[in-house]
């Protein structure tokens, strides 16, 4: 199915529009009475620790500890990321320091 030029503008329009009324929500919603609702501060406080471990949990869902390598790239992997976190409180450091390590794990050392 092919959409012509204007059903794409409208299309971009429709989405920018959405797009931005999200974003202004919360300036509008809480510039009143400028405090924060607790169940959104609640929020804030629950959701990044439980998303960081569903991440992991999802990360690792397809590791094998029965056949060989045994999980071992994984395991030295989340320890240089949780080292690295520890040592530079660095997240895009962790992270990406962390995957580095375990393509060359994966693709040079346990091959």
């Amino acid at each position: 199915m092919t959409i012509s030029f204007g059903e794409s503008l409208l299309i971009i329009l429709i989405i920018a529009v959405i797009t931005f009324a999200l974003r202004a929500a919360p300036f509008i919603l809480f510039s009143r009475t400028g405090e924060t609702p607790k169940v959104v501060t609640y929020l804030g406080n629950t959701l990044p620790p439980a998303v960081m471990g569903m991440l992991i949990i999802y990360c690792l869902r397809n590791t094998t500890v029965l056949n060989a390598p045994f999980g071992i790239p994984e395991l030295i992997a989340v320890g240089m990321v949780a080292g690295l976190h520890l040592w530079r409180k660095n997240n895009l450091l962790s992270i990406l320091g962390g995957t580095v390590l375990y393509m060359v794990l994966i693709q040079f050392v346990f091959v």
